[in-house]
């Protein structure tokens, strides 16, 4: 499967680097963590418009998602744990970090998660779920 340029639309990912574990205030870990990742990379691939019949069995009959991404061999190595930019543009600062507003929350948080990955001798494509995420 080949992928025009004319099909394919900008989103945003980030990676996940690693996580670290939150401690309160005597030092003590509270059993959360926090998670690290990359910062926003710009990429273009085709994107559903929305699920369909056609990609039920591509994930299998339990996966739940509701957009399929479709990259030729030059896609980024997105996996389970990436999160993704697909309806909105994050906003970053000067270094390429995600924003902030004056509470330390993320002024445009990932609007998507990857449910699934699956490669073939063409190319990949990603299952991926709408979520809503405050800063």
């Amino acid at each position: 499967m080949r992928t025009l340029e004319r099909n394919k639309v900008k989103f945003f990912y980030a990676l996940y680097r690693d996580k670290t574990p939150r401690t309160d205030e005597y030092g003590n870990d509270t059993g959360e963590y926090d998670v690290q990742r990359t910062n926003p990379i710009e990429h273009s691939a085709n994107i559903s418009a929305a699920k369909g019949e056609t990609y039920t069995r591509q994930f299998g009959e339990t996966e739940n998602y509701d957009k399929v991404i479709v990259m030729g061999w030059d896609a980024p190595p997105i996996d389970e744990y990436t999160v993704l930019w697909v309806d909105r543009i994050p906003e970053v600062d000067t270094e390429g970090a995600l924003a902030t507003n004056d509470n330390g929350q993320v002024k445009t948080p990932f609007d998507y998660v990857v449910r699934k990955v699956a490669k073939s001798l063409n190319g990949v494509s990603v299952a991926i779920s709408k979520v809503n995420v405050s800063g």
